[in-house]
């Protein structure tokens, strides 16, 4: 298997994507297209023992940046690292991760993979932590509005990736509302309510923010505007929480040497909270595997976006999706 890295992508690129190539190299039994600056990713692999590992280098001069415009970007830039990346994928290499731009990287997936026939919208899907597992959130970001036929194929791609890929049997999708009851929620959360009635996944009714990270549901249903507020509004309840606890610890020599032997059990904590866990975010509903990871990705988030890269593949994910959704058609129209 081949998956092609957009070595340039991300605030820390090239040094921690190579970095992290290296690493799935090594771990992961696959071999990593690295796509960038010929000469500054082979500046970064000479700083690592590479012998015998399946690396491959693939010249592309140009760099799409943070702030440029997506579609125009990719337009724009066909010889950059990230065109090129998901333009490999769709031949020589099986799959597609940057941390770069992800407007950019969802463009590109789109123009050069292609949407699974009967997908309106592909939407991203991110992985969170919970008290006892994680959760798939879907949409994190991808269509700030949607109609409830959207949300109701997010639902299906969702309980498919947490099937073939989290290893889950029946996972429980629950839609996002302001409130548990079904009369709750915007006239969007109303009619994709019923929609998922008879949708062919489990669900379990709307869920509220608050109950997210307490494991009572394996997918939970948004739109991209819900849920990129949801996914950034943890992200910096985590930042406060470990600032705090920092703080705290720290406050004098009586309390440091009173915490010394906690600190193994902050640590867990910490690795369990972690977004680099997870590695990236896929795209669901394209034609190919893309992986969209976070943009301050260092090589221990980079190697586990390729790892989640390779799993999606192996697991067929995208011929998964392509089978639900033609045999829940029907439901999608009503």
């Amino acid at each position: 298997m081949r998956i092609a890295l957009d070595a340039m992508g991300g605030d820390k690129a090239p040094a921690e994507t190579v970095k992290g190539a290296v690493a799935a190299a090594k771990t992961l039994g696959i071999e990593v297209l690295l796509v960038g600056r010929r000469e500054e990713i082979e500046t970064e692999l000479s700083k690592h023992k590479t012998a015998g590992l399946p690396l491959r280098v693939i010249d592309a001069p140009d760099v799409i940046d943070m702030g440029e415009p997506p579609a125009q970007a990719v337009r724009r830039k066909p010889n950059s690292s990230l065109v090129i990346a998901t333009q490999l994928s769709t031949g020589e290499a099986d799959a597609m991760v940057s941390a770069g731009n992800s407007g950019a990287a969802m463009a590109a997936c789109l123009f050069k993979m292609g949407r699974i026939e009967g997908i309106e919208r592909p939407a991203i899907a991110g992985l969170i932590p919970t008290f006892h597992g994680r959760v798939l959130v879907i949409d994190i970001g991808a269509n700030t509005e949607c109609r409830p036929d959207n949300l109701l194929q997010f639902a299906i791609m969702g309980s498919i990736y947490m099937q073939k890929v989290c290893r889950v049997t029946e996972p429980r999708v629950a839609l996002l509302s302001n409130g548990e009851e079904d009369t709750k929620g915007t006239a969007l959360v109303k009619e994709t309510h019923k929609l998922l009635r008879s949708a062919p996944v489990l669900f379990t009714g709307n869920i509220e923010a608050k109950d997210v990270p307490f494991n009572t549901a394996d997918v939970v249903v948004t739109d991209g505007f819900t849920g990129n507020i949801l996914l950034k509004m943890g992200e910096g309840v985590v930042s406060m929480m470990t600032m705090l606890i920092k703080q705290e610890l720290s406050r004098d020599i009586l309390t440091k040497l009173a915490s010394a032997p906690l600190i193994p059990a902050f640590d867990r904590i910490k690795s369990r909270l972690d977004y680099a866990e997870y590695g990236g975010a896929p795209l669901l509903g394209v034609n190919g595997v893309g992986i969209i990871a976070h943009g301050r990705s260092d090589a221990k988030a980079v190697r586990n976006a390729i790892r989640a890269a390779k799993h999606a593949v192996e697991e067929g994910t995208v011929e998964a999706i392509k089978s639900m959704v033609k045999a829940s058609a029907p439901a999608a129209n009503k």
